[in-house]
């Protein structure tokens, strides 16, 4: 019983621990690494919306190429 009380207290100290950590970037690594992982999910999304915009082009010429090749198969 006192191996599960013990158990639990710790668990909830390093919980604790980490929660305080988390929430104010002591050192200037911290700030640093929180300014790399921002500068990360900004290309992230630069990149979505980059396949997005690549997957729209890629759907018009493939548009356009069914709509040629039915004229084509008209003209023989």
């Amino acid at each position: 019983m006192k191996r599960i009380i013990r158990g639990l207290c710790l668990s909830v100290m390093l919980a604790a621990t980490q929660l305080t950590i988390a929430q104010a970037p002591n050192s200037p690594d911290q700030a640093r690494i929180l300014a790399l992982m921002k500068e990360v999910q900004a290309q992230q999304a630069q990149i979505v919306d980059n396949e997005a915009k690549i997957e729209t082009k890629v759907a018009d010429v493939a548009e356009k190429v069914r709509v040629a090749r039915i004229f084509a198969a008209r003209g023989r």
